[in-house]
């Protein structure tokens, strides 16, 4: 991969599967909410405003509504026209339990599913383990960069795929067990290649966020649902 490269993975806006806490495949999908869309925008006027993406060669979405409505909002601040869809951008595949809600999920498969938890399991019949997820995204965000030498892309993903990017890409162990990631709606991530490593150069970064009331969300329950630590034994 060519020195230079530059590769910025930007979450989509808030989205209906993640208000109503719908298992958001393909089936699950329905798109922006009102301030998915909200968030889109203030990002996009950002962008026409500081021109931190002028030079963006291409803008590549995966072909789930969410990104795909979030990638057309920004295709106008980037003078870059139609998004690339691709299926490889996609978060985890869920498989049987497509638009099922997660407490829907968690009754029928007797299990939560947490990020990094029980990595080589699927998340039901048909669908991707965490680990063949985050090998999938990965790939996929190499390719891209691959594609473009020396140029700047556009990734309008999940936070699913910018997982991916920083636990392949930093080599985190453990699948990233050991750390709960969470970037907000329409944040960015960016990457610079320099010819033998990946560098992270911004992580979530969402400050257009702070122009408008209301565009941020709460922190999501699953983020901080842990088990609780064991209480230490007494001394007698």
């Amino acid at each position: 991969m060519a020195a230079g490269t530059r590769l910025a993975i930007v979450r989509h806006g808030e989205a209906h599967c993640n208000v109503e806490e719908v298992v958001g495949g393909h089936r699950g999908c329905r798109g922006l909410t009102e301030r998915g869309v909200r968030q889109a925008e203030a990002l996009a006027r950002r962008l026409r405003r500081t021109g931190e993406f002028a030079t963006a060669s291409a803008l590549y979405t995966s072909v789930l509504p969410r990104a795909v409505m979030t990638a057309e909002i920004l295709s106008d601040a980037l003078g870059l026209g139609t998004p690339v869809r691709t299926c490889s951008l996609c978060e985890r595949h869920p498989g049987e339990a497509d638009g099922l809600t997660w407490a829907q999920f968690e009754a029928r498969y007797r299990r939560r599913s947490l990020p990094g938890d029980d990595p080589e399991l699927p998340l039901s019949p048909g669908g991707e383990s965490w680990a063949g997820f985050l090998d999938r995204a990965a790939d996929a965000l190499r390719r891209i960069a691959a594609a473009h030498p020396g140029e700047l892309v556009v990734v309008a993903a999940h936070g699913g795929v910018i997982d991916a990017s920083l636990i392949r890409f930093l080599s985190l162990p453990d699948h990233g067990a050991a750390v709960r990631l969470h970037p907000e709606h329409t944040s960015i991530t960016e990457w610079h290649h320099t010819g033998g490593r990946w560098r992270l150069v911004r992580y979530a970064d969402a400050a257009h966020l702070l122009e408008g009331e209301g565009l941020r969300a709460s922190t999501p329950e699953w983020v901080q649902l842990e088990a609780a630590p064991a209480a230490p034994a007494q001394q007698v």
